[in-house]
């Protein structure tokens, strides 16, 4: 007994380190990480097999008479249970089948220690001596998100004691050990039965899917031989396969075929077509094409002189036409004193 004890020990300390890891990772969809996973789901079906071959549980007895270090144990069916969801499967409804049976036969387990509260088996019916079936969620939302808040005060509870239990847990005694076992078969039970709701709500939607293509092979089959078809005539419906070397040509070939897409139009259609049109002429060229133009008429000066209306910059060492422009200036301004402002006006004068 006391080596497959110890047997027992080693096996979930294993499992228990893969399934740390598989948590703490996060390439679900990589292929290490199924791998690891399918180690952790073997590592924990050795263990329950062996806690059924020493028969370390009874039904017969209270969670009082199981010693503390084997009440971690109980624990195998939950991880099991747990990995087995996150497997990648096509058949995704037989592996969420496969992880349903084995969250209840976990509360089976604990519903035999008496560790479910009325709550617990008041969302559980059992409908043989040996299962239970999960009923639907509560049709009333206030009473269910109530309860959900109640839950999720309960879960952090949870955690913050296991958290503050399993600190140090090679310095435990014998009631903290127990406590902190007992907490976390709590705290698993809790998280059982919202799998088990996740569970059913996922097989419901999985069963309104629509079915794949029972027979894909007999489809290509005669989509092969359409193409086939179509290449021995030399005709094709698909546009891509015409040539672009005869787009703009004429539409149908010497034996009626067409050669290129047309549509045929008559004077209805056409009619039709204009009503949505604008109710003026759309430009017919870019900015840059009309400045292009302009600049061919010669309608754009560039490169400065009189006509671009940009006054050069004075020559300082040009006297004479430094001259001329004083003599400008002095003139305007004999003819500014001659003529005031408003001398011209006589109009309104009395």
């Amino acid at each position: 007994m006391s080596g497959n004890q110890e047997s027992l020990r080693s096996l979930y300390d294993a499992g228990e380190r893969l399934r740390k890891e598989i948590e703490d990772s996060y390439d679900y969809n990589g292929p290490a990480y199924q791998k690891k996973l399918q180690t952790a789901i073997r590592t924990y079906r050795e263990c329950e097999n062996l806690v059924d071959q020493i028969s370390l549980f009874s039904t017969n007895e209270s969670l009082e008479d199981v010693v503390s270090s084997e009440i971690r144990y109980m624990l195998v069916g939950y991880h099991l249970a747990d990995l087995t969801s996150k497997q990648q499967s096509p058949d995704r409804a037989s592996i969420l089948k496969q992880s349903k049976s084995l969250y209840i036969r976990f509360l089976n387990l604990c519903d035999a220690y008496d560790l479910l509260s009325n709550y617990d088996r008041s969302i559980l019916q059992p409908t043989d001596p040996g299962a239970l079936e999960a009923l639907p969620a509560p049709v009333d939302a206030a009473a269910r998100r109530n309860e959900k808040i109640a839950k999720f005060k309960l879960e952090k509870e949870l955690k913050a004691k296991i958290d503050a239990l399993a600190q140090n847990p090679h310095l435990l005694d014998e009631a903290e050990l127990r406590k902190l076992q007992t907490a976390s078969l709590s705290l698993a039970v809790m998280r059982s039965i919202q799998q088990l709701e996740m569970i059913e709500l996922e097989l419901d939607i999985l069963s309104k899917a629509p079915k794949p293509d029972e027979n894909p092979v007999v489809h290509l089959t005669q989509d092969e031989r359409s193409r086939d078809r179509g290449s021995r005539d030399g005709y094709s419906d698909k546009l891509d396969n015409i040539p672009s070397t005869i787009k703009g040509g004429p539409l149908l070939s010497q034996d009626g075929k067409p050669l290129r897409p047309f549509t045929l139009l008559d004077t209805r259609e056409r009619l039709r077509q204009g009503v949505f049109k604008s109710g003026h002429n759309l430009p017919t060229m870019t900015i840059d094409e009309y400045l292009e133009e302009e600049r061919k008429r010669g309608g754009i000066i560039e490169g400065g002189g009189e006509k671009s209306g940009i006054k050069p910059e004075p020559d300082e060492d040009n006297y004479e036409k430094a001259d001329e422009e004083t003599m400008k200036a002095r003139e305007w301004d004999e003819f500014k004193e001659a003529n005031p402002r408003g001398s011209g006006n006589t109009i309104n004068r009395g």
